[in-house]
C-alpha cells in the first residue's frame, strides 16, 4: 500500500488553534468484519490491533477528569473489542453521551446476538455507515450481501425505537462518495435517503451524514496507483471555504488510537500526525497534560482540506449544517 503522509507535507493551509475539549474519539481497534475500498482506517478481518484493558481504563479516567460530554467509539467495527460493552455501560454510568459508529452489518452477525438490544438499553447513540440508498452502490462499495444485511440491521433497530420520532433513540446514517469527488448537499440527499428507505423498506432515521473521502490509507493508496492522487487533491483545495474553519471537529476534539497515543483528529491519527502543531514525538494518554491543550496549535496538513472543502465535512457531517 502507498504512503500517502508524504505526498501531503507541503501544505498551505491556515493555523488552527483548539477551543475547550469536548469530545473524545476512541479508536478501538482495527479489527473489522468488512473491507471497505473507502476506509481509511485500512480496517479488515484479519487485523489483530486492540486496545488494552488499561488503556481503556485511562481514556474512562481521562473523560471524567475533563468532564466530556461524548465518547465517540470507533474502529474497525468498534463492537468486536472484547471489552466494549464493558465500556460503554462505564461511561453511561457516569452520563457520558456514547456514539457508536456501526457498519451495520455486525448487528447481523449471530456472534453477537442481542448486540442491538444493549446499545439500545445503553441509549447509545448510533452513527451507522450506508454510503447509498441502492443495492448495487453498497454492495460493489462493501461487499456483495452488505446493503441485504444493512436493511435487516436498520429495521431491527427501529422496532427497537431508533429513529422513530416518539424516541430519544438516535440513529443517524453516513454516506461518502463511491469515487473521488465531493459528496453532493446534505440536506436534499438526507431527504432522498428518508422517502427511499421508507417507501421501500419501511426505515426510518433521524439525519444523514455526508462525510468527504481522505486522501489516506486505502483509500488515497488507490488513487494514487490510479494516477488520480494529485487531482483529488487540488478538487479539495480549489473548493476550500474558510467560512468552515470555526467549525472543524478538530477544534475541540481529541483522537485517541488503539494504543492509547493522542491525536488532534482520526485522520492525524491514521497519517502518524502526533497532537500538536511541529510536534515529532508521539505523546501517551498517560502524559497528557489537560491545561496545555486548550489555544494550542493543530498539526495540519493537506488532507485538512477535505474537512473544508465545499460544505465541509466532519463526522457530524457537514459543517455548514452544524455552524452555530
Amino acid at each position: 500500500m502507498h504512503d500517502t503522509r508524504p505526498l501531503l507535507a507541503n501544505s498551505d493551509f491556515p493555523a488552527i488553534f483548539r477551543k475547550p475539549l469536548e469530545n473524545l474519539q476512541i479508536n478501538l481497534g482495527y479489527l473489522c468484519n468488512q473491507s471497505c475500498v473507502h476506509c481509511h482506517v485500512n480496517a479488515g478481518p484479519k487485523r489483530t490491533e486492540l486496545m488494552g484493558l488499561e488503556t481503556l481504563g485511562q481514556v474512562l479516567e481521562l473523560a471524567l477528569a475533563a468532564n466530556i460530554h461524548t465518547l465517540d467509539l470507533t474502529g474497525g467495527a468498534p463492537e468486536m473489542h472484547p471489552h466494549f460493552r464493558y465500556l460503554v455501560t462505564a461511561a453511561r454510568s457516569k452520563q457520558i453521551n456514547v456514539i457508536d459508529r456501526c457498519n451495520l452489518t455486525i448487528l447481523e452477525d449471530q456472534r453477537y446476538v442481542g448486540l442491538a438490544e444493549f446499545l439500545a438499553g445503553q441509549q447509545v447513540e448510533i452513527t451507522a455507515s450506508l454510503p447509498c440508498y441502492l443495492q448495487e452502490n453498497v454492495d460493489k462499495q462493501r461487499g456483495k450481501g452488505v446493503f441485504k444485511d444493512s436493511l435487516a440491521a436498520l429495521q431491527h433497530l427501529n422496532s427497537l425505537g431508533y429513529g422513530q420520532q416518539d424516541n430519544a433513540l438516535q440513529l443517524n446514517l453516513v454516506y461518502n462518495p463511491q469515487d473521488a469527488v465531493l459528496p453532493p448537499d446534505q440536506q436534499g440527499l438526507e431527504r432522498a435517503y428518508k422517502h427511499h428507505l421508507l417507501a421501500n423498506y419501511g426505515i426510518v432515521f433521524n439525519r444523514l451524514f455526508v462525510i468527504t473521502n481522505m486522501p489516506i490509507q486505502r483509500f488515497g493508496s488507490t488513487l494514487v496507483s490510479q494516477g488520480r492522487f494529485d487531482a483529488y487533491l487540488n478538487l479539495l483545495h480549489n473548493n476550500f471555504n474558510a467560512n468552515n474553519l470555526s467549525n472543524l471537529m478538530c477544534l475541540n476534539t481529541l483522537s485517541i488510537d488503539w494504543q492509547g497515543y493522542v491525536y488532534d483528529c482520526d485522520f492525524n491519527q491514521m497519517l502518524a500526525m502526533p497532537l500538536g502543531a511541529g510536534s515529532k514525538q508521539p505523546l501517551h494518554i498517560s502524559g497528557l497534560v489537560l491545561e496545555t491543550l486548550n489555544g494550542a496549535a493543530i498539526a495540519t496538513a493537506a488532507h485538512c482540506y477535505g474537512c473544508t472543502a465545499g460544505q465541509g465535512s466532519s463526522c457530524g457531517g457537514a459543517l455548514e449544517n452544524n455552524q452555530p
